[in-house]
């Protein structure tokens, strides 16, 4: 009878250190799969994988930098429009007085 043969899994941190290991160039991806037991098609997935989770991430950082870059632009826009219509209040004040 065959044995059934069961499924690992890895950790996302397995994973990440991995690809951390790949990325740091000291080492080709077949002796970091070698040397935690993986397959190369398996590290090259994940390394494909957390690159373009990257790109997303920076991404979405960049979109949230130029929201609030575009919502400071409109405060401070606002802002000059109340000082001036706060010194042309004061100027007139000054004549009633």
């Amino acid at each position: 009878m065959t044995e059934k043969r069961t499924r690992r899994r890895f950790t996302a941190e397995l994973k990440a250190q991995a690809v951390k290991r790949l990325l740091e160039g000291r080492r080709s991806l077949s002796e970091v799969a070698i040397e935690l037991g993986l397959s190369t098609g398996q590290l090259s997935t994940w390394r494909t994988e957390q690159l373009a989770a990257g790109s997303a991430e920076a991404l979405a950082a960049r979109r949230a930098e130029e929201a609030e870059a575009q919502r400071l632009r409109r405060k401070v826009k606002r802002l000059e429009e109340e000082k001036l219509i706060l010194r042309k209040a004061a100027f007139f004040a000054r004549g009633i007085a």
